[in-house]
């Protein structure tokens, strides 16, 4: 395993990213961003906790790219549930354009096996908000490499309601209580999962992650809300169908995430995530 690029903020280490993990298949190895903490030093970032060992930081992992596995751990098969295959993918490494103390711009393959299916191109950036928050910034570009289309789906798209995770994903530490759920006008885990609301948060023991879509297309994405079973924020490329990505195709998405020390209540989270992301 490389040492991990640290990410600095206002002058602060706020965040280290591994390029190329040391893991089983099982668990998809990707590149992710652990441990990312607020300007103050708190830890916002689980990596492989018991309850989900395939959980890995900040990054993008997505359950089934024609048929195989970037998100790791058991497939759901229709009709079956959750099943053990051996058709985990790697998202590899394959070298920085961009590196700055305060962000860098990355290419990586989705490869199945010696078959490349995507080519990503990956920025992130930090920023500061204000001398308690900072903002991530993260953008993804998928491209179908192959000449022939895939398409994108998630355990929902393929029987199972309710979890339609797939994209940008944010496991948070899970504490004793679990965190508050909120949106810019819902509250609570059943009101934000599955909404797609300008913004989402997650309040937990002295800090707060707010997330904002910051693209057209990534606002149409509904969010994938976690707090009461486990912490976890992400986007839905597939929700209730299967995202089509004709050969030669690019996806592309932009989350931009308000990393505040404290716990922040509605107006405070909406001004931030308006200085982060101007409308």
């Amino acid at each position: 395993m490389n040492p991990a690029l640290v990410l600095c903020c206002a002058g602060r280490p706020v965040a280290h990213y591994t390029t190329r993990p040391a893991l089983a298949g099982d668990h998809s190895p990707r590149p992710h961003l652990h441990p990312v903490t607020t300007l103050a030093g708190v830890r916002v970032t689980e990596l492989m906790p018991q309850d989900h060992p395939h959980h890995l930081g900040v990054g993008v992992a997505v359950p089934d790219v024609a048929g195989r596995n970037f998100w790791g751990g058991r497939t759901f098969v229709r009709d079956r549930g959750p099943t053990p295959l051996d058709n985990h993918g790697v998202q590899r490494h394959d070298g920085f354009t961009l590196r700055a103390p305060d962000g860098f711009v990355e290419r990586l393959s989705w490869t199945a096996g010696d078959r490349v299916l995507l080519r990503e191109h990956r920025t992130v950036a930090t920023a500061v908000l204000s001398e308690s928050a900072w903002a991530l910034d993260f953008t993804f570009s998928l491209t179908e490499v192959s000449g022939q289309a895939l398409s994108i789906g998630s355990p929902a798209t393929n029987g199972r309601p309710g979890a339609a995770y797939g994209g940008f994903f944010w496991r948070a530490p899970k504490e004793a209580a679990p965190p508050a759920v909120f949106g810019a006008d819902a509250d609570g885990e059943a009101a934000v999962h599955g909404s797609r609301a300008g913004w989402v948060a997650l309040a937990g023991e002295g800090w707060t992650l707010v997330f904002a879509g910051a693209t057209e297309e990534t606002r149409r994405d509904p969010w994938f809300v976690r707090a009461a079973e486990y912490p976890g924020v992400g986007s839905c490329l597939a929700h209730d169908r299967r995202l089509p990505v004709a050969a030669g195709a690019t996806v592309v998405r932009r989350v931009v995430t308000v990393v505040a020390d404290g716990r922040l209540g509605r107006a405070e989270a909406a001004a931030l995530v308006h200085k982060a992301v101007p409308a």
